[in-house]
This record gives structure tokens, C-alpha cells and sequence, in this order.
């Protein structure tokens, strides 16, 4: 059969011909000797394809290399079934499962009667080691279904996988060395291009995620395109635990839980001041903008659920009741509660828009494994807001709501992106009215100079949505902030202003976040601060200690008074422990401001000031300390440590 010429084009936009069975590798050798030399696989019309698959037809390629996504990506798979072949190098008589690509690494399921321990896992990645040294040849095959099932005859999880490929599917293997498995690639061109890696950890898990089978070992790794991005990445983890909530919360007696109430936090005192701090900034700012605050039942009739639709897409989250052997349901958000007050009596146009904010405690149900701390809760309070509009107030109530969010993320000094939610797959309501609600988000996200990124599909049931992801202080993303246009809700409840025309007219309903939990919001303030509050923030400000509680305890039970007078939150330690320790223990705990009152300070009527996190302190006089913890406070400063004294 003779072979014909195919057209391949190139990102550029140049074009060449070449014979029908060229591979990339071979393409890349045409262009120079140093590409061919650092490509580990590509893509052919949009389809990521190894280095030596032939490419039968007119095609658009990229070439990638072990530092671009698609590279690292390939190199981890690569990387799962190097650990795959360790495994059945050491352990002859290990079923192999599956070994998928997961976030910053890879995994591999194995079916071991002995259990795996730390040594084990230091042993497999010696054997590692000496695969990636050989640098044998990755080789993929197409084989006839017979010919799989006799390759893997004593694998039964892999004869399960054969059989759940499509009869129309192609099946192929990787080959290398004496190693094969099931898998449908890409993979690098030679175990040599693996460059860094390392195994974590070892977990159980179902086979294919299904309780009903039986328990796995789950051997976890990572890996990166060089040796400083992996010493990057451990960094990384040792800070995150470092900072990590739950620690701190006990640490710093922000709030517990209890087996009494799985998944619902119990906030301490300290925890509470927090809480209260960030309700009352969000609050004032909505005063500023003309919200009103309303509060609403924490359990409503199940008939309202159906109405609101609710009920349909959302019923399997929802904790339920019989109260006078009717059905209700603790409310799993706060925007129907809000309809039936914007109902509750007749509306005219000169009244929108109505802006109506509550801090309204939710409940949702979540699977015991997806809890996670403050982070992932049963229950906690969203600063909801439902802004009924005309349709000619939508684009700048959006505005608005926008700039709200800037300032609320300004004041905490975190840098954020944007994204704009398409209508999902199970939308209420019609195309048209989806297509004009996009269109109103993506034209203020526009005029506002706002970059941003599609996220299709991911809208809420009843409309669009504008997330807001801000990065935390060690450029971790959280979700928190939502603007969401709705013409579905209004629909439902049959709400109606009177225009004027005198006629009733739908209003439009924008559903505005910004913390979106406090509860998950305090999470990640705790992590981003790493548990050292700015001093607005922080449960106690100041702690007082004296050097001698006989001679100065008059004196600093006046500093106390004072500043308890100008509602500086302060602590005084009058307890019989070395003046070191109850130093340490304040530093400990992350005060940001701790006075020692001695001999000299009681004569010149002044006060020691040692900051968090520094070694030396300052003499200044008490009403200058004062009055800068004062403006500190007004002014909500982030850094403790930018307060200067004279």
C-alpha cells in the first residue's frame, strides 16, 4: 500500500507536507536536532498523542516539553506506572489497580495482602530510582481484546477495566522493559525523562471508589519537571501545616468540635470576637451602601423548598422535620426567606432597588469525609444579600456590588481573579432569558476593566454567576465572593412592582456574597495570617504584664482601665509565673502588642511595648501607645509591625 502525502500545521500557522506514518518525533527531528531533543509527547487536532505515534492524516500539532502543563502531566502518569513496576519488581504477588494523575502528582492502587508501611515506600522508591537509570523505551500498542486478556490473566482488577471498554474503543498497552499495563497514554518517550520525584504516603480506598468492593492500598507520590520545584512544593506543605486552621484554632482557642454535633462548629470566646469583628465591618459598609439587614426563619415549610425549586436540584443536601404533621426543612440558603419578604406587601418602582442583606445561619448536609474544619461545615452563615432590581438598574447594582467586594478584599490585602459561570445543565428557565443575563455580567466585567476567565456551565441552577477566587498569602485560591444575576426566582414567587405605567412588572433579583461563609472565611483568614490577626482582627490586642505584681499592680490595673476605656481589647496577667514564660506564653499566643510595666515605666508614667514577632521593645509614653493602637484600629491596618512610636 503506498503511502500518501498529509499536510501538518504548526502553531504558527505554517504548514508542511509529510508522509502518511510520520510522528511526531520524527517532525520534530525535521525542524532541529535540539527540539526533538527536549519534546516528550504533543498533540495532534486537539488530542495529546506520544512522541512515536504515527499521525495518518492532515493534522495541527503542538510540541511539548517536560516543563509545560501537558509535559508535567504526562511525566506524573509516566511516573505512576514506573511506581506500578516497582511494585510488581519487589512484591510478585500484587494485583495492580488502577494509577490515574491527580494534583501535583500520582497514585496507584494495589491489592497487597501485607500492609505497606513507611520502609516500604523507601525501598519501592529505591526500585523507582533504578527504572528511571535504565531508561527503557515507553512503547504503545494496539492488541486485539484476546491478546490483552492472556497478557492479563492473572490481574483480575485489570480484566475488569478490559471489560468496561467499549467494543468500538481501541485498546492499547504500554510497554516498559518487562513491565506492561492497560492504559490509554500518553506517556513519556523513556523512564530517564522523570526527573524528580517522591512517594508521600500510603491509604486505604475502594476499589473504583465502590464501598461495596473491596479495600485497596493507595500509594501516593509526587512529581516535577526539576529537582528545586519539588523542594518548592514540600516548602509549600511544610508552610501550609504550618498554618493550617484546625492547629491554630485549638492553638489559639478560636472554636472546637464536637462528636455531639458533627461537622458544626462550636465557636470559642476568642473565636467569637473574630466573628463579631468581621459581622460589624461588613455591616457598616452595607449601611454605607444603603442595605437593609433582615433576618429570617431558620426553618421553613417544605412546600416553599418545591416553589423556589430548591427542592428539585437541591433536596439531597437538605436536613428535614414534621412540625403539626406538616414537612419542614432548615433552611439550606436564604434567598426564599427574602422573596416572601419583598411579597409581603406591595412594591412601586421608586422603591427599587431594594437591597436586603442578612447574616443568616444555613444548614447543608455533607458527607462526613468532605468535612473539613471551618473550611467544609454542616452549618454556617452566609452574609447573603438579594438586591431586587428593574431591568435597568441591573448592570449598575452589579457595579456596585463589585466595588463592595474590592474594598471588603482591599482591607485584607488579598489579590483576586474573576470568573463568569455559564448556564449549567439542569437551568430553569429559558435560553433567551440566560443569554440577556450573561450578556448584563460580562458587559459590567467589561466596563469595569475587569479581566476574567469563562467558567462554562458552572452557573447556578437559576442564573449566571460572577465568582470571585482571592489568593491567600501563601497563593492558595478560595472561592468566596459570588454575584448572581436571577430571573428564575422572581418568576416563582410571582414577585411584582408596580412601574409607571401603573402595570405589575417582574423585578430582577441579584444574589450577592462577599465572605460567602464567615465561617470558611474565618478559616481562611486564620491560614492566610497564619494566626497573627491585624490588630483590628485579633481577640485580645494587648497584653499587660507586670515585673513585680506587689509594686506595679497599681499601675497596670490603671493601664487595663484605660484601655478597656478606649475599647482596646486587653488581658492583664497577674499570675505568680516568671515574667519570661508569661512573655513567651503571650508571644505564643500571637498578641500583637505585649506592655511590661516595670520600675522605670511606673516613673515616667510609660509603658515597655514589645510587638509580635520582634525582639526588642520600646519605651513610649501610655497615651502616645494609646492613640496609635487607636488610629491602628480605625484604620484597620494589616501589618502590626508598620506602627511606628517616637
Amino acid at each position: 500500500m503506498s503511502q500518501k502525502e498529509i499536510v501538518i500545521k504548526f502553531p504558527n500557522g505554517n504548514e508542511k507536507k509529510y508522509m502518511q506514518g510520520i510522528t511526531l518525533e520524527e517532525i520534530a527531528q525535521s525542524i532541529s536536532s535540539s527540539l526533538k531533543k527536549k519534546s516528550v509527547a504533543g498533540k495532534v487536532n486537539g488530542a495529546l498523542y506520544d512522541l512515536k505515534r504515527c499521525i495518518n492524516e492532515d493534522a495541527e500539532i503542538e510540541l511539548y516539553d517536560i516543563h509545560s502543563l501537558a509535559g508535567v502531566e504526562i511525566m506524573r502518569h509516566t511516573s505512576a506506572h514506573v511506581l506500578a513496576q516497582a511494585i510488581k519488581r519487589l512484591y510478585s504477588e500484587v494485583r495492580l489497580g488502577i494509577g490515574p494523575v491527580i494534583e501535583n502528582g500520582f497514585y496507584y492502587d494495589v491489592d497487597l495482602k501485607s500492609t505497606m508501611t513507611v520502609d516500604d515506600l523507601v525501598k519501592i522508591e529505591r526500585e523507582m530510582t533504578k527504572i528511571i537509570s535504565e531508561n527503557l523505551e515507553i512503547r504503545r500498542e494496539e492488541l486485539p481484546r484476546d491478546e490483552v486478556r492472556k497478557i492479563f490473566k492473572e490481574d483480575p482488577l485489570k480484566l475488569e477495566l478490559l471489560e468496561d471498554i467499549p467494543q468500538e474503543d481501541t485498546v492499547t498497552v504500554y510497554r516498559q522493559g518487562e513491565f506492561v499495563d492497560l492504559c490509554r497514554g500518553p506517556h513519556l518517550p523513556a523512564t530517564r525523562f522523570i526527573k524528580a520525584f517522591k512517594l508521600t504516603h500510603v491509604s486505604g480506598a475502594y476499589w473504583r471508589g465502590d464501598s461495596n468492593n473491596k479495600v485497596l492500598q493507595r500509594i501516593y507520590g509526587v512529581a516535577f519537571a526539576t529537582k528545586e520545584e519539588m523542594k518548592e512544593y514540600f516548602h509549600f506543605v511544610e508552610e501550609a501545616q504550618k498554618r493550617n486552621h484546625r492547629k491554630l484554632g485549638n492553638e489559639l482557642e478560636l472554636f472546637m468540635f464536637s462528636e455531639e454535633a458533627p461537622g458544626m462548629p462550636f465557636y470559642l470566646a476568642n473565636g467569637q470576637i473574630i466573628r463579631n469583628e468581621l459581622e460589624m465591618f461588613l455591616r457598616k459598609l452595607q449601611h454605607q451602601y444603603d442595605y437593609q439587614e433582615v433576618r429570617t426563619p431558620f426553618m421553613m415549610n417544605k412546600r416553599m423548598w418545591e416553589q423556589s425549586g430548591h427542592w428539585e436540584h437541591y433536596k439531597e443536601n437538605m436536613y428535614f422535620t414534621e412540625v403539626d404533621d406538616q414537612e419542614f426543612a432548615l433552611k439550606p440558603m436564604n434567598c426564599p426567606g427574602h422573596m416572601l419578604i419583598f411579597k409581603d406587601k406591595r412594591r412601586s418602582y421608586r422603591e427599587l432597588p431594594i437591597r436586603m442583606a442578612e447574616f443568616g445561619q444555613v444548614h447543608r448536609h455533607e458527607f462526613s469525609g468532605a468535612l473539613n474544619g471551618l473550611l467544609r461545615v454542616r452549618t454556617f452563615c452566609q452574609d447573603d444579600a438579594h438586591i431586587f432590581v428593574r431591568p435597568d438598574q441591573i448592570e449598575n447594582e452589579i457595579l456596585f456590588a463589585l466595588r463592595l467586594i474590592d474594598r471588603v478584599y482591599q482591607t485584607f490585602g488579598f489579590e483576586y481573579e474573576i470568573e463568569l459561570s455559564t448556564r449549567p445543565e439542569d437551568f430553569m428557565g429559558s435560553e433567551q432569558l440566560w443569554d440577556k443575563a450573561e450578556a448584563s455580567l460580562e458587559r459590567v466585567l467589561k466596563n469595569l476593566g475587569y479581566s476574567y476567565k469563562i467558567n462554562e456551565g458552572d452557573g447556578a441552577f437559576y442564573g449566571p454567576k460572577i465568582d470571585i477566587h482571592i489568593k491567600d498569602a501563601i497563593k492558595r485560591s478560595h472561592q468566596c465572593a459570588t454575584v448572581q444575576l436571577d430571573f428564575q426566582l422572581p418568576e416563582k414567587f410571582d414577585l411584582t412592582y408596580i412601574d409607571e405605567q401603573n402595570q405589575k412588572v417582574r423585578p430582577v433579583v441579584i444574589h450577592r456574597a462577599v465572605f460567602g461563609s464567615i465561617d470558611r472565611f474565618l478559616g481562611i483568614l486564620i491560614e492566610h495570617f497564619s494566626g497573627a490577626f491585624p490588630i483590628w482582627l485579633s481577640p485580645i490586642q494587648v497584653k499587660v504584664i507586670p515585673v513585680s505584681n506587689t509594686i506595679h499592680k497599681q499601675y497596670v490595673e490603671e493601664i487595663t482601665r484605660r484601655l478597656k476605656q478606649a475599647e482596646i481589647r486587653v488581658e492583664l496577667d497577674l499570675r505568680e509565673e516568671k515574667l519570661g514564660y508569661k512573655m513567651r506564653e503571650a508571644q505564643m499566643k500571637k498578641v500583637p502588642y505585649i506592655l511590661v510595666i516595670g520600675d522605670k515605666e511606673l516613673e515616667n508614667h510609660s509603658v515597655s511595648v514589645r510587638q509580635y514577632g520582634q525582639e526588642t521593645s520600646m519605651e513610649v509614653q501610655l497615651d502616645e501607645f494609646i492613640s496609635k493602637i487607636i488610629t491602628s484600629i480605625e484604620n484597620k491596618s494589616l501589618n502590626n509591625s508598620e506602627l511606628k512610636f517616637e
